[in-house]
């Protein structure tokens, strides 16, 4: 809920003409609209969308299909 009330505040703030540089994980947070999103990769910084970070696409899976996810995780090869 703070997340979502920070994005509202974030907004807000826009909408008086703020800018902000903001380094998070949250895909709450990086899905504002209108975000420009970087992904700092071993390959260096590219700019990408909320869905094509890693960070998405690893929570995206996991809420999918938590039990598989945690089974994996745990899982000793």
């Amino acid at each position: 809920m703070r997340q979502l009330a920070f994005l509202s505040k974030m907004h807000e703030l826009v909408q008086q003409h703020s800018q902000f540089i903001i380094a998070a994980h949250s895909p709450i947070i990086m899905a504002y609209p209108q975000a420009t999103v970087f992904e700092f990769t071993e390959d260096g910084i590219k700019e990408t969308t909320l869905e094509e970070t890693q960070h998405y696409r690893t929570m995206k899976l996991f809420f999918e299909d938590k039990e598989r996810f945690i089974h994996h995780l745990f899982t000793e090869d």
